[in-house]
Formats: C-alpha cells, structure tokens, sequence
C-alpha cells in the first residue's frame, strides 16, 4: 500500500494536526507563506512521488480566498511532483452557497471552484455537510460528502432530554435535513418559513409546527451572521419552546454573529470543528463544539484502503 502524505494548508492547523493524530502519522513538511507583493508560495519539503496525498484546507473568514488560491497551489505542487493521487479534504466548501444562477449576469461561482480544483490536479475531494448536495456534480472527479448528522444525532441523546424535543428547521431548504434526524430521534419536526428583503437580512418568519412546552433544537448547516438563528429563537419561544438549542455544521460567525448569540434567547450554539473559531469560544460561553476530526480521519483512512465511506453516513467515528 502506498504511504499516506497528509498537508496541511495554514486555515485550519489545529484540525490538521487531530486528523494527523487519529491516524497515527506526522504532518507532511511544507512551507506555506505571502511574498512582498501578497502571492502565495507554497513548498513541499519531502518527497511526495508516488504517495497518495491527502490536502486538509478549510476556510476562514476574511480569508477564503487567500486559503483557496494557497489550496490550488499546495495541489498543484503535488501534481507536478509526481503524487499517485491528490485528495482535497475540504470541511467547509469554499462559495458552497453560490450554486446557482439566481439573478441575471450572476456566476456560478462553486463550479468555477470545482472546475479550478480539478485543474490544478485533484483527483478526489472530500467535504463534509455542502450547502446543495448538488454540487458535487460540478465534478468529473469522485465527491465525498460527509455528513455531520451522525455526531449531532451523539451529541441531542448526550446533552438533551431527547424523549420531549422537536427539531426545527429554520428556512424550507433545511427540511429534508431535519427530517432525517428527527426520524432518527422518533420526535416531531416543524419549520420556520422566512422572508428576506435582501441578503443576510432577515424578515418575516413564520412557524409550521407545535414546539410548546418542548426543547427546539434548530438544524442548520452554517451559521453567518446569526441573525436567522436569533430571530428564529425567539420566534419559538414565543411559541411556547421551553428552551432553544441551534445545531450547525460550519460555524462561520461573521460580523457581530458573536454579540447577536450572546443576546439571544439561545441556550446554546453547538457547532462543528470543520472552521476555526479562535477566540470566539472565549467571547461566547453558549458555544459548543462537536469534534468531526474522527470522521475526517476514517474517511481518509477508508478511502486509502478501498473501503467504503458510506459507513460515516450514519455512524459516529471517534
């Protein structure tokens, strides 16, 4: 069996080194840093001829685009130094809400990512909880999407009376989501429709559902500015929730989303490792993480010996 090369980009170093961690091996050797004029220059400092590597490369906010172009390159010195094959581990998919073509002269702006992936030499990507499952037909490479539902599914039998919950979905999009795990649970599920008078900008909201005398948990797949999650919090308790709890995959938490958390109504915000958070968990004591670091490792692992990834759909790996 070829020998595991696992990179890391500069986004997410703390993730980087729990996956290296889980699998038993040491980070690649590279060099990753702006020139005086603002371009990237990546290096490689071994050997990577023949191996199978695997890219960990997450975003940050403020610098998407500084962490895919880094991306781009660490991939492409790869493919130019003879890598057997090249995986892009993405936990968070850059432009992942740009999908679509929704007003005139609009760009498609996550197949223009998967198109420059592929270019530059990737020949497997995996990512977890994307926006529009969708996206994966961008690529003409295979696609793993993981999902996180197994660890938040862990994480609601952990930390809440599960027996006397229902699980929200914040906008239409969500619904299949919650459903699914709502299922899982055996409880109810309702939906909160909403009206947005221009982006991030939330307006009227609407509740579908009986969440009185019951914990809401919201389900979402990434929390921006928050201003959803707080105004769907307090839409629910108005409704009669005992208490709120939002669950999201990809916690970007732009902006003022730590002031508006610390204002709301919210007991509490769990999300996921797959962004860095920095010091966000010290500003916002309702910040809970799930580590999804197990899951990333297996993927890697099951992928490196031709075992089925379908097994992490619905199993918790730790």
């Amino acid at each position: 069996m070829n020998e595991i090369k696992l990179i890391s980009g500069t986004s997410h170093p703390d993730l980087s080194a729990k996956v290296a961690d889980r699998l038993g091996i040491s980070l690649t050797n590279t060099l990753c840093q702006p020139s005086s004029i603002g371009e990237i220059s990546v290096s490689i400092g071994e050997s990577v001829r023949g191996d199978d590597v695997y890219i960990l490369q997450s975003t940050a906010p403020g610098t998407v685009n500084d962490g895919l172009m880094e991306l781009l390159n660490l991939i492409h010195a790869c493919r130019t130094a003879s890598a057997r094959s090249i995986t892009a581990v993405i936990p968070n998919y850059p432009y992942a809400r740009q999908d679509k073509k929704d007003k005139s002269r609009a760009p498609i702006s996550a197949r223009l990512v998967a198109n420059m992936l592929q270019s530059a030499g990737t020949t497997h990507v995996i990512t977890m909880d994307l926006h529009a499952s969708q996206i994966q037909g961008f690529f003409n490479v295979p696609v793993d999407n993981l999902f996180a539902e197994p660890c938040v599914l862990d994480w609601v039998k952990r930390n809440v009376d599960a027996s006397n919950c229902v699980i929200v979905s914040p906008d239409a999009g969500g619904a299949k989501r919650v459903a699914s795990l709502a299922d899982r649970l055996g409880v109810g599920f309702a939906l909160i429709h909403k009206e947005r008078p221009r982006p991030n900008v939330v307006g009227r909201m609407i509740l579908v559902g009986d969440v009185s005398n019951r914990t809401a948990i919201l389900i979402d797949d990434m929390a921006d500015t928050c201003g959803t999650l707080a105004k769907a919090a307090s839409t629910l308790e108005e409704h009669g929730a005992r208490e709120v709890y939002a669950i999201v995959t990809h916690g970007v938490l732009s902006g003022s989303a730590i002031e508006t958390i610390n204002n709301s109504c919210l007991s509490g915000l769990v999300v996921t490792n797959t962004v860095p958070l920095g010091d966000k968990i010290a500003r916002c004591p309702k910040i809970k993480v799930i580590d999804v670091s197990g899951v990333l490792a297996e993927a890697v692992r099951r992928t490196h010996n031709g075992e089925s990834v379908s097994y992490l759909f619905n199993n918790v790996s730790y």
